[in-house]
Formats: C-alpha cells, structure tokens, sequence
C-alpha cells in the first residue's frame, strides 16, 4: 500500500481546502449558532463537481477515487464538520446506494438529480431500532393492486431530512414471509421523494453540536410509495444497509479525521502566539507534549482511515469481501482521536477555549457525534472482535 497522494489527490485537497477557507470559514460559526442548514454553501459546493463523485459518468457523475473521497470529507471537516457529514450522506448513503444498488430504470432516474445537486438522505434508524436495526417498527404493505407500497411509522435521526429532495429509505415489508420474526427478514429498502403523498418532515434536533447540519423525523402515514422504486427486492434490504453502512463509517472516520486536524491547528496556531514568562506557550514542556500526542494521533488516525478507503478501493467496488473490519477500525480510532484531541485544544486555549470567541470549542461540541452516528464506538469493538475471533478459528 502505498498512501503518498498522487498529484490528482493533491489537487482535489487544495481544490477543498480552499473552498472550505474561502466560503464555509465565514458563515460557519453563525449557521452553528442559529443551526441554519449550508445551502448556499452547497450551491457553491456544487460548482466544483465533486457532489457527484459516487455517481457513474453515464449518469453525469464525476467518480474519483475511494482515498480522494476521504481526503475530501477531511479537508471539509477540518473547517466545517456541518458540511461534511450533509456531503458524507449525500455522496454515500443516499448516492452510492443508488448506483450501487438500483436497476437501471431508478438510476437514470434519480442519478443525475444527485449529481446536479438535488440534496439526498437515508433512514433506517427509529426511536427503538438504532444498532438493534431488527427492532424496527415502520411498515410497507402492498397496496391490493400490488401497484405501490403503503408505508407507515416514524423515522428518527435523518440527516439532511429538511433539506433533501430523495431519500434512500428502510422499512419492513408486513407481507413477506419473514416479517415479524426476530430476524431482518422482511427489511426493504426504498428510493422515497418529498413530494410523496403521506410523507411529511417531523420534529428538527436540537442538537449539541454538527448544528448547522439538519436532523429531522420523518412521518411516514399512509406514504404512498410506486412499486418501482423498491431496491432490489422486497426483503432485501438489511444487506443495503449493512453495505451502506460499511461506506459510511469510513466518511465518518475522515470527518472526525478533519476535525481532529482543525482541532490541533486552533491550538498549535494560539500556543505559538500567546505568551506566558516571556515565550510562547507552545515552549513550555506540557503544552509542547500536548502538541506531540496530538500530532502523532492524527497521523496514526490518518493512515487508518486511508487504509480503509484503500481496502474498500480494492475490493468492493470489484464485488470482492467486505471491508467492515478496517470500517469499524478507522471509525474507532479517528472518532476517538477526534474527542481527545479536541478536549485537548480546549485545555491548551485555556479560558478561550471555553468561548465561542476560537473554534475549539465548536470542535470539541461536533466530535462527540463521532463517537456515536453509524454505530457507536461499542458497536465498532463488537464488529472488530468477532473478526478477531474467526480469525482465530
């Protein structure tokens, strides 16, 4: 493996960073404070090309690689990590599902809305069925002309669900023949637009931090859904999210990567200008080691995360073996740095740290969601022991 960035790679960064510090850094702390969704961010975010970077060319996507995308959503976070978890659900939950899962007709369909731009979400989650997906409670019924599917039930923790136009959506389907088992049996995935009749957005998060990012319910009641924008096929559902989920886990290890790195840079920028005894807070040995264990975290955090988007590079796009395990790792290791390195700028910055004067206290407050969003950290350690132990078999 080798993890040095091609000149394409190095372009893509600069291309990010620059659009991070010259059109998210100056509205980021006011859309945090009045969790005002990044709209107009978006727009402009659009122009670059890259929110359709899951998206075949056939369908006016603009594919890069799987290391670029991670290098993307790092270099958003490390400014605005709002914006790089609405571009994460974007790009991955709902985009690459669709490419990777629907038939042609659904591709042409809704792909090259996403990759114009039209805003996408997913939702599996419900108030009891977070990790225990099994537990879900929502429901699809066949209508009696077997021409859509009647849903029902109430979905939580939508990312982008104010603001997005498609949503890549799970349900149990009450006739299959798993249904009401304790199983996934019966979990059916479906591409859901706003306009749908019985579909309504529900209650907005008031959230501690990724507040300019919009987290809402979903109302399902009597939702009328066409019989051709099931996924796959009734039933098979639990394995797309099972997928989905693989996918994302790495764009959040690379948003807790960028915050981490945003993090140590508010704090390695204001130990090297404030003064105490004569010198820069920065000379003085505990702060020093501070800025050491941050550097070398990272670095570590990054060259996990990289591994990941390698592993997933190499074989999933060829229809070869998971890539769970370096998924769970790379999310348990950068959402862990994240939240220690950020409660270290804080502490470096001392009494401004605490204020929203500097941005470390932002990041401290978004780095917790790392920790916890597409499977918690416990979750992570149970995914990576059982594959200790078949390995051991």
């Amino acid at each position: 493996m080798d993890f040095a960035e091609t000149d394409e790679q190095s372009m893509i960064r600069q291309l990010v960073r620059d659009f991070a510090e010259e059109v998210l850094s100056p509205t980021v702390s006011q859309r945090d404070k009045e969790q005002l969704p990044p709209l107009a961010e978006w727009k402009s975010f659009c122009d670059l090309g890259l929110q359709s970077m899951t998206v075949p060319e056939e369908y006016g996507g603009n594919p890069i690689d799987d290391i670029s995308e991670a290098i993307v959503v790092e270099e958003l976070a490390r400014v605005d990590p709002s914006f790089s978890v609405m571009f994460c659900v974007h790009v991955g939950l709902c985009a690459a599902t669709v490419a990777i899962h629907g038939n042609e007709s659904q591709k042409s369909k809704y792909l090259p809305r996403l990759a114009a731009g039209e805003i996408g979400a997913y939702s599996l989650s419900e108030a009891g069925s977070g990790t225990d997906a099994a537990a879900m409670s929502c429901t699809a019924k066949l209508s009696q002309d077997g021409s859509h599917y009647i849903l029902n039930g109430e979905k939580m923790w939508v990312t982008n669900g104010t603001s997005a136009g498609i949503y890549v959506l799970f349900a149990k389907d009450v006739d299959h023949p798993e249904f009401g088992k304790r199983s996934h049996g019966g979990t059916t995935a479906f591409i859901i637009e706003k306009g749908f009749e019985g579909f309504s957005i529900g209650k907005k998060e008031d959230k501690l931090g990724i507040r300019s990012s919009d987290t809402c319910s979903l109302i399902l009641k009597d939702c009328k859904v066409p019989i051709e924008n099931v996924l796959k096929k009734p039933g098979e559902g639990f394995p797309i999210a099972m997928n989905a989920l693989d996918n994302s886990r790495i764009g959040i290890a690379a948003q807790a990567l960028g915050i981490a790195q945003g993090a140590y840079e508010t704090a390695l920028d204001y130990s090297q200008q404030r003064t105490t005894f004569g010198k820069p807070i920065s000379h003085h040995q505990s702060i020093g080691n501070y800025l050491a264990d941050m550097a070398t975290k990272i670095s570590a955090a990054r060259l996990v995360v990289y591994q990941a988007s390698w592993a997933k590079q190499q074989h999933y796009h060829s229809g070869g073996p998971r890539h769970t395990t370096e998924a769970s790792m790379a999310k348990l290791l950068a959402g862990d740095t994240a939240m220690w390195v950020s409660e270290r700028a804080v502490q470096v910055l001392g009494g401004y740290g605490y204020t929203t004067d500097f941005p470390a206290e932002r990041f401290f407050r978004d780095a917790k969601i790392t920790q916890i969003y597409e499977g918690t950290q416990e979750v992570q350690r149970i995914v990576i022991n059982r594959a200790i132990s078949r390995e051991r078999r």
